[in-house]
């Protein structure tokens, strides 16, 4: 396991040199037949008086293993093993980007499975992740509105708060689209980006409490102000389509999606409206801003080698060292 964890980090520069272990067993075969030529015979009718065990004969063999070990360690080394790592440094201008959603009582229909709130957040979650140098907020609106995350890079942050959106938890009733595009605004108000975008998404016309502030068109004049594009998107099904679900009967907010507000806050920033009658529609809306809106990415990749031959040649010249003290020593031939 450890030489397989070694070796997934490691690269050969020179791998060409491995066909020499090729040789490793001839080598083998020329030390087994030169030892049977170099052996005397005789025939005996037991081999029990010549069985005496000695250090010599236990260690005969061992300055051929570590000639072999030295031979392989020098393989290895010749073949230049260095240790790869690899690094991938994201670098761009990026667009700063509020997405600003409805979370009223009517985004838990579910003409869109499983829930239109549901879907978006889904949706959302896939977009966030497809912009890496971007910075992005999170605006929430139902009959008030309050900024769920400020603009951040930090994708998880921004995908746990996303995740954790529901219906009617915090807000008070109602469909207050002036202020959330305002709340939305204001986040982008203090950026120095050179792009702005709002994704403003409802299934609803503009239904507010009698504490509304700012009315939708208040806030449009704020955004064309301010050169923040605001990209629209009408969500719900065909009102043919509308079922009943979970005891609330016909969801009727489909019907009053003011599509002439939504499309005039988009045309008068630059932006463009669009209608999505289903998850996949969503999808394909999400894909054309991520389009459209594009950010200047540079992705460079680094790979660094560290080089990691000289312990093979410490070995080779150890098992070297250890082959000729004992041909001196233990193994010696002559007095």
């Amino acid at each position: 396991m450890m030489l397989y964890d070694w070796l997934k980090e490691i690269d050969f520069a020179q791998p060409l040199v491995f066909p020499l272990f090729a040789l490793v067993p001839f080598l083998i075969y020329y030390y087994i037949d030169g030892n049977n030529k170099r052996n005397a015979s005789i025939k005996v009718s037991s081999i029990y008086p010549f069985g005496v065990a000695t250090a010599k004969n236990i260690l005969r063999h061992v300055p051929f293993i570590l000639r072999l070990l030295c031979i392989s360690s020098l393989i290895i080394a010749l073949a230049h093993p260095q240790k790869r790592n690899d690094q991938t440094q994201t670098q761009g201008e990026g667009i700063d980007i509020v997405l600003c959603m409805d979370v009223s009582g009517s985004m838990g229909s579910r003409d869109i499975q499983p829930s239109r709130l549901e879907a978006a957040k889904r949706v959302a979650e896939q977009f966030i992740r497809s912009r890496p140098v971007d910075r992005i907020g999170i605006v929430i609106f139902s009959g008030e509105a309050f900024t769920q995350c400020p603009l951040t890079t930090d994708k998880n942050t921004l995908i746990t708060q996303i995740q954790s959106l529901e219906s009617r938890k915090y807000l008070a009733d109602g469909t207050s689209i002036g202020e959330g595009l305002a709340t939305a605004v204001a986040r982008l108000a203090e950026s120095n980006s050179k792009s702005k975008v709002i994704i403003l998404l409802t299934d609803g016309k503009e239904d507010p409490p009698e504490t509304r502030l700012i009315d939708p068109l208040t806030a449009l004049n704020i955004a064309v102000t301010d050169s923040i594009k605001v990209y629209t998107i009408g969500m719900g099904a065909r009102p043919s389509a509308i079922t009943e679900h979970e005891g609330q009967g016909r969801n009727p907010a489909i019907d009053f999606i003011d599509e002439d507000l939504l499309r005039r806050i988009a045309t008068e920033t630059g932006g463009r409206y669009f209608r999505a009658r289903d998850m996949e529609g969503l999808e394909n809306i999400y894909s054309q801003i991520d389009k459209l809106e594009k950010s200047k990415i540079d992705i460079m990749s680094y790979k660094r080698y560290e080089e990691r031959f000289l312990p093979f040649v410490l070995a080779a010249l150890g098992f070297l060292f250890l082959e000729l003290l004992l041909r001196m020593t233990l193994l010696k031939k002559f007095p």
